[in-house]
Parts: structure tokens; sequence; C-alpha cells
């Protein structure tokens, strides 16, 4: 026989899903965002009666007109139901501002979205994480660095956020996939629609890795110039600070820094060449009081005090439990090189590209031609070093 309080639980697990699609299907409403949707939801309390109430009773909570008649219509309730049916085939789930796995630092900021698509681990929107950002025109030294830092800021457990957008995102999410760390990209499209299409395959690597993609946007949404600023706001809000590694005068890095300075984040720069177009970004900000960060450590001791404490601790539980001890990941074994490789690879930086004609020209006394091939071809395979267009190479962090 059911216990008294069984249809209690039954009723309020239906309330509770209710006011999750009133605020799915509010999200779906042209002409509604996240401030009128959160006002009106305030306003009527109960999710039933946004659905049964009349255009005059929605208006007055706020609803532009053709927001109030999509909504009366039943076309926003329908909308919702739907996009809920895809998102469960899509593999995908989504989240409103009242549920647990919403992220908590995204509800502090003035205009949290009112509802994320996401696919992957969900869990990974509560973790303390660091927004990596920057320009999509990164030199071989901004790559590097947005690599190397991920990489051990991942180590530690701090969770890695991007936008998967090419170059300095690119990076940060491979760096943290080295370290076989947790990297969370936020697109500016559906969680199915994948852009820049050539990042299919890193999309596939962050989901297999146990990390997760997120969006505040419906399923089919495409790259509209205009998402990719507004959803630079989740980046910093999700993240307790925010990385610039490259950025130009005018770029979408320089609004999430100007976001994250607004959400109280702290914000991090790696210092450039004062020649190259893509340092006056994070030198200005450095200028302006941003933290000037060349290691992991940089960004480490500037962690909240709970925060730091919470990854010390996880990572002292991961010590005692694996055979070798937390530290900084590699993107290659330390083996010892054989000769010609390190002949080679001691021809080549990490900041500057050299030219395959000058390595030749360097080596000629020691290695043939077709034995510096052979070794910048070993090396490459290695993750040592990276091919550039015109036959350039640079050295890996």
């Amino acid at each position: 026989m059911d216990s008294p309080a069984q249809p209690a639980l039954v009723g309020e697990a239906l309330a509770r899903d209710e006011r999750r699609m009133a605020w799915l299907a509010l999200t779906l409403t042209p002409g509604m965002g996240p401030t009128r949707i959160l006002k009106a939801m305030t306003k009527f309390g109960d999710a039933e009666r946004i659905f049964h109430s009349s255009l005059t009773e929605l208006e007055a909570a706020g609803l532009p007109p053709q927001s109030a008649q999509f909504v009366f219509d039943g076309r926003a309730l329908a909308a919702a139901e739907d996009e809920a049916r895809r998102v469960q085939e899509a593999g995908g789930q989504w989240v409103t501002p009242e549920d647990e796995s919403y992220p908590l630092r995204l509800r502090e900021i003035y205009d949290p979205p009112s509802t994320l698509w996401v696919r992957g681990d969900i869990g990974l929107l509560q973790r303390p994480g660091i927004a990596v950002v920057g320009t999509r025109h990164p030199s071989p030294y901004g790559t590097g660095m947005a690599e190397m830092l991920s990489r051990d800021l991942a180590t530690r457990r701090l969770v890695i956020l991007s936008g998967m957008a090419r170059g300095i995102d690119t990076a940060a999410h491979k760096g943290a996939l080295a370290a076989g760390g947790k990297t969370v990209a936020v697109w500016g499209t559906g969680i199915d629609v994948i852009y820049p299409k050539e990042n299919k395959k890193l999309a596939e690597q962050i989901l297999a890795g146990g990390g997760a993609i997120v969006s505040e946007y419906p399923l089919g949404t495409f790259p509209a110039p205009q998402n990719f600023p507004i959803r630079n706001r989740i980046l910093s809000g999700m993240s307790v600070g925010v990385l610039v590694v490259e950025a130009a005068e005018y770029s979408g890095t320089r609004i999430t820094a100007r976001m994250a300075l607004e959400q109280n984040r702290d914000v991090y720069a790696v210092p450039g060449n004062v020649t190259n177009k893509n340092s006056w970004g994070p030198n200005t900000l450095i200028k302006q009081g941003a933290k000037l960060t060349a290691t992991w450590e940089d960004v480490w001791e500037d962690l909240p005090s709970q925060v730091r404490l919470q990854l010390e601790d996880e990572m002292g539980v991961m010590a005692n439990t694996e055979s070798k001890p937390a530290g900084a990941a590699s993107l290659f074994q330390e083996v010892p090189l054989p000769e010609r490789e390190r002949q080679v690879l001691d021809q080549l930086r990490h900041d500057e590209s050299t030219q395959l004609d000058e390595i030749i020209e360097k080596l000629e006394p020691q290695l043939t031609s077709s034995e510096i091939f052979t070794a910048l071809f070993e090396l490459e395979l290695a993750g040592r070093v990276k091919q550039l267009p015109g036959k350039n190479y640079v050295r890996s962090f």
C-alpha cells in the first residue's frame, strides 16, 4: 500500500517538471531574454499560471505583445515539449537556474542564461575552472603558452573552459586533454552544431575524455556572429578566473575580460612581445591590474583559498591511489632522444619558427638532409615539434 508521503512526492516532482518546462518555453519564446524571463518567472510564481494566463496578464508580467501571444496560443509550450524530446534523442540535457546541476557561479551574474543545453558530464558545471581565451590567429608562442598553462592547470584538477574557436581556444582544450584533465567548451551554436567544422574531432575528444559541451542556444542554432560575444559572459561567469593569451586591441577576448571584471572574477594575462599586435590585449590588461602569468603557479596562488584547499585535497587522494605522484603533465614521455633528433631539436625555439632550409644550413656539417627530414618526422610524431605552413618548424612546450 502506498504511504501518504508518496502522492505528495509525486506532486512535487510534477510541479518541478512543469516549472522546468516553463523556463524552457519562455527561453524559446521570441522577444524574451534572460532578464525578462527571470522577472516573469518571479512574477507568476506558479508555472501553471504562465500557461493559463490571459494576454493582459502575460503582458502585465513584462512580456512584449508578440511574446505574450506566442505563450497564450500554446506555441511556447509545444515548442518546449518538442525541444525536450529532441534533446533527449540527441543524448543531451537541459538545466534551468532552479536545478541543482545549474552552475552555482553562473547564478551570481547579472543575466544568467534561463536555460543551458549540455552534452557530456553535467557535474563539471559545478567544479572550479579557469576560462582560457585569446585570438583566433595566435603566434607559436601564444599557442604553446595556452597549451602548456591549460595542461598544467588541468593536471591540478581545475576544469579548463574555453569556446572551442580556432587558435587559443583550441590550444587550451588540447592542453587539458593532453593532461588527462577535464575541459568544457561553451558554444555560440546549438550543442548539435559544431563550429568551426574542423574541430569536429576535438569536440568528440572532449566528450570522450569526460568533458562537456554547453550552450544557451536551442538545438539547430547556427553560428550567427552576434551569438559569440553574448556567450562570453557564460565563460567568465562559470569560472573562478579568466586567463588571456594573446588578443588584439579590438577582439571578443576584450569583451570576455571586461565581463570577468564586472562579475568580480580574477583576470590573468600572459605577457607578449610588444611588437606583436596580439600582445596588445594581455599587456594592456596587465597595466590595468591583471595578474601577470607565466606559469601555473601564478594562477594557483591567486585562487580563492577554499578552491585551492578543495583541489589540494583531491590531488592528495589521487596521489595516494595512483602509482605516481601528482605533478605537471607532459605532452610526451620523458625519454632520452637519439642524437640526431636532439641536434635538430636544439635548433628550434618555442616562440619563433625556423625554416627548413635554415635548419639544414646550420646542421650541414653534421647531418645530411635526409637525416634531418627523418629526425623532424620523428619529433613531430612524438609531439615535440610542430610544422607550420611553408616548411617552418617550432618547438612544442
